[in-house]
């Protein structure tokens, strides 16, 4: 199942324009490693080999992300209201376990300052999607404690 993401105009284009380059220079730099080492002969012993597979796998994983996140992005700008409901691609302002912080609720690809991102699925994400400016929300952690969460803003990243 796939997640819908949001994202700005200028993301979008920022990750088209990086699937691009992959889908061309970047296999056929790839490519031509992988042909220059295999010409080097034994390839069992090969490490300039290998580091090129492994390169080339890690080019071919990150085309397939970029694909999936762009055919499932919802492109745009931000409706004007947020009406105070903490969702997707948006800026939280929130205490959380006793200190202040601002946060982007929603994928690292959009982030282009300093903002801690957490994602929708994320236990601090999951616990503040749908939470309204005011409400007090919490979520557990993997060792069993607790965290407190107040929501004091909420607004679209521009």
């Amino acid at each position: 199942m796939s997640s819908q993401t949001w994202l700005t105009q200028e993301a979008a284009d920022r990750l088209a324009a990086e699937l691009a380059n992959l889908e061309t220079e970047g296999r056929t730099e790839v490519i031509k490693k992988i042909e220059a080492a295999r010409a080097e002969g034994d390839l069992k012993e090969n490490g300039g080999y290998h580091a090129a597979r492994d390169e080339q796998g890690k080019i071919e994983a990150r085309i397939r992300q970029l694909k999936q996140m762009l055919e499932n992005a919802t492109i745009g700008a931000p409706p004007a209201s947020a009406d105070g409901v903490v969702g997707a691609g948006m800026v939280v302002s929130a205490i959380v376990a006793g200190d202040e912080m601002r946060f982007l609720l929603g994928s690292r690809e959009i982030a282009t300052d300093d903002l801690n991102v957490y994602s929708e699925k994320s236990p601090l994400g999951s616990a503040v999607l749908g939470a309204k400016i005011g409400d007090k929300v919490s979520y557990t952690l993997p060792n069993g404690k607790s965290i407190s969460v107040e929501i004091l803003g909420a607004e679209f990243f521009a």
